[in-house]
């Protein structure tokens, strides 16, 4: 049996289905229960229970500080190496990311699996192109971008949920693999062109004056302009392979799932 966790969240969600388009016939757990799935709460272990299941789907338990992030973590692969879970498949970061503010939580996971009885795949996802195409703001009728001219290596959700299907169904082929799934490098200039608007770039210092006063958790803002300075300053653009060669074919076009994710302007 494949259970994926996080089933509510969209990467969970789209591996679910990923997995079902398959044939194959995955368990789904959420924290609340939700749509029939098994409840699993990594806030309350006395609800994590991974009986029966052979390859977990270990989907980042994220948004949260590191600490909370980390015990979740603890919780569910203890848990696995009580109920006698096979293999985990654990949704990581893309290797470069290691210069972003919520690595850490990542890195220390990898680290508990690598020590751990379990059998494992690391799937170091890159950023999403979605999440590029969001952090794009209008202003006067065209994109403000505190990116620079740097690029990121962006994925699709979608791409990455059926890397994850892959890995999950052939657990054996996957054993002590770590994946670096990153696409091309994608810029803002290159999704204002695809929407055929105009391009303004802002300092990071105006960015971080927008986002205190956004209403965000307060992990969050230090969290987003570590992405804007590691995609402008040129740390997030590396490419590979590893993505093209699980999914047997080229990646979505995440120019185009950027420009698709850029929020409408305002009338």
């Amino acid at each position: 049996m494949i259970l994926v966790t996080g089933t509510t969240g969209q990467l969970g969600s789209a591996i679910l289905d990923a997995l079902t388009a398959r044939g194959a016939a995955p368990l789904a757990s959420n924290r609340s229960g939700q749509d029939g799935a098994r409840r699993i709460d990594f806030d309350d272990p006395g609800s994590v229970s991974f009986l029966g299941v052979d390859t977990l789907v270990l989907v980042s338990a994220g948004e949260a500080e590191d600490d909370v992030v980390i015990a979740r973590h603890e919780t569910a692969i203890a848990a696995a190496e009580r109920d006698g879970v096979r293999h985990v498949v654990y949704t990581s970061l893309a290797t470069a990311g290691d210069h972003l503010a919520f690595a850490l939580a990542h890195r220390w996971t990898e680290r508990r699996l690598e020590r751990s009885p379990l059998s494992w795949t690391i799937l170091r996802n890159g950023l999403y192109a979605e999440l590029f195409g969001s952090l794009l703001e209008w202003s006067g009728g065209s994109l403000h971008s505190a990116f620079g001219d740097g690029a990121l290596a962006a994925v699709t959700r979608a791409d990455l949920a059926e890397a994850a299907a892959v890995v999950a169904m052939a657990p054996g082929t996957h054993v002590g693999r770590r994946y670096d799934l990153v696409g091309e490098p994608i810029t803002a200039r290159q999704v204002a062109d695809r929407l055929g608007v105009g391009l303004h770039s802002t300092s990071l210092a105006e960015r971080r004056e927008a986002l205190m006063h956004a209403q965000l958790k307060p992990f969050q803002p230090p969290m987003l302009l570590s992405i804007f300075s590691a995609v402008r300053h040129g740390f997030l653009a590396g490419t590979g392979d590893d993505l093209r060669d699980l999914l047997g074919r080229e990646p979505a076009d995440a120019v185009a799932m950027a420009a698709s994710a850029v929020a409408a302007p305002s009338p």
